[in-house]
């Protein structure tokens, strides 16, 4: 009977022990992992109902912009049409997405411009007749003629995604989950092109195309340990 006694006891003692030592680590991993998640939350910059946070910019020969089942509807523009953010906005370590869909016309129907430290620059999508993917401007060189220049195929009244990546170093972009974008910009000059510097600090622009939008968010990249969510998260 009393070694019994003594074998609860050791056993006791050894489980108060474990309780004593992982159950604070416990708490600062869960504590972590919701440092974690606060991360990787989305905001969302349009309540697909109301421009509230928004306002249509005045290019001049601007077409109307109109909300219609949860969608921002931008139509034809001579040349341009658009909204521009009027919030307040995060200006490196961040990301921001949305849907955005050529309805008719045939060039950029997504020319999403978004703050980068003290400068600006654009992500154009279906450029140039329809095709060009990059960003204007690296170096004065806007997206038709630099270094992220490449060609796609966009289809008329399809939804695309659309997410770009703002570091003190890079600027990444995604069309539908595939990367089109990976810029060093350490050393560059990052602008916009004149016509769309009535985009700034964050806008969203067409050229004499008609075009929708939805689901526009935006998420700080970094947590207080300094971890940036992976470009699947």
């Amino acid at each position: 009977m009393g070694n019994q006694l003594k074998i609860k006891r050791v056993w006791m003692s050894r489980f108060l022990f474990a309780v004593v030592i992982f159950f604070p680590v416990s708490l600062h991993l869960t504590g972590a992992h919701a440092q974690r998640r606060a991360a990787r939350q989305w905001t969302p910059l349009f309540d697909g109902k109301t421009l509230d946070g928004w306002k249509k910019t005045n290019f001049g020969g601007e077409g109307e912009v109109q909300i219609s089942d949860g969608e921002i509807q931008m139509d034809f523009g001579s040349s341009m049409s658009g909204i521009t953010y009027t919030g307040s906005l995060p200006t490196i370590d961040y990301e921001i997405q949305l849907e955005a869909q050529r309805v008719d016309g045939i060039d950029f129907f997504c020319g999403l411009t978004f703050p980068v430290e003290d400068s600006f620059c654009s992500f154009i999508v279906g450029g140039w007749a329809g095709s060009v993917v990059g960003l204007s401007s690296i170096d004065g060189k806007d997206a038709s003629e630099n270094d992220t220049t490449r060609y796609m195929s966009f289809e008329t009244g399809r939804w695309y995604q659309i997410r770009i990546r703002v570091t003190g170093r890079r600027i990444q972009a995604w069309i539908d989950g595939k990367r089109a974008v990976d810029q060093n910009i350490v050393g560059r000059t990052i602008s916009t092109r004149n016509e769309v510097d009535l985009s700034q600090p964050l806008g969203i622009s067409t050229w004499e195309t008609r075009a929708a939008l939805r689901n526009i968010q935006i998420r700080q990249l970094r947590s207080r340990s300094g971890r940036e969510p992976a470009p699947g998260e």
